[in-house]
């Protein structure tokens, strides 16, 4: 049994895995339309655009229905269920890792806080680690040829 939802996994991402496929997805969205609607916005021949309603109908996303000579595609959200279950226990996951590291990052800086550095003074010294002045003075001596 858990082949089998594996396995219907495995064709709900494969079927959303692709671009194209993703936008005929939004595309129904707002109701049925024909396969001829649906393929025109994209730049390919329509046998082409029959293979991704193909691996859409495969992995139960759509719905298609011939009335006459017009075939229509209707969404079928109801997989995306459990694609969106599936995902739902791994974002528990991390959001339980980021608390964890968030607990942890906390905790440090409670016992080692930041030690922060007072600000170099311009006494005089030469040990570089004052940056050098950006504005430039007069000019020097020009040499002569």
């Amino acid at each position: 049994m858990v082949k089998l939802n594996d396995d219907r996994l495995d064709a709900i991402f494969s079927a959303l895995a692709d671009g194209t496929r993703r936008r005929v997805l939004a595309d129904l969205e707002r109701g049925s339309a024909s396969v001829s609607a649906l393929a025109q916005p994209h730049a390919m021949s329509l046998p082409a655009f029959m293979k991704h309603l193909r691996v859409l109908e495969a992995a139960g996303l759509i719905a298609r229905a011939k009335d006459g000579r017009v075939v229509s595609c209707t969404l079928s959200a109801e997989p995306m269920r459990a694609a969106a279950d599936w995902l739902a226990r791994y974002e528990k996951f991390w959001t339980g890792q980021l608390d964890s590291l968030a607990r942890y990052l906390y905790h440090e800086e409670e016992v080692h806080p930041w030690k922060t550095e007072s600000p170099p003074s311009n006494c005089g010294s030469s040990d570089g680690s004052t940056p050098p002045s950006s504005v430039s003075g007069a000019p020097g001596p020009t040499r002569k040829r």
